[in-house]
């Protein structure tokens, strides 16, 4: 329950920042934030909510898969191929 207030506590800083700055109200340009934060990380970025919400999700997520993380973006896309042609073969 305390990773549910967590996750509502991230997205609750995003809020503000989006308001103050109007170019960062489409949802393109807020990710756009995202790559320069996962390179250099700032803590006291709004944004870096989101960076750290994604990065528990995709752990998560490797981790319902029975997968070890963090996964070269080649290797998670072979996994992701193989388990789409295993289950479009059903």
């Amino acid at each position: 329950m305390e990773r549910h207030w967590e996750t509502a506590r991230s997205r609750s800083s995003v809020h503000p920042y989006l308001l103050c700055h109007q170019r960062l109200t489409a949802l393109t340009s807020l990710y756009n934030e995202v790559g320069p934060l996962k390179e250099t990380p700032d803590a006291a970025h709004p944004v870096a909510a989101l960076v750290t919400a994604h990065a528990r999700l995709d752990s998560a997520v490797a981790a319902a898969y029975g997968w070890e993380w963090s996964l070269a973006e080649d290797d998670l896309l072979a996994r992701l191929l193989a388990l789409n042609l295993e289950r479009a073969s059903r």
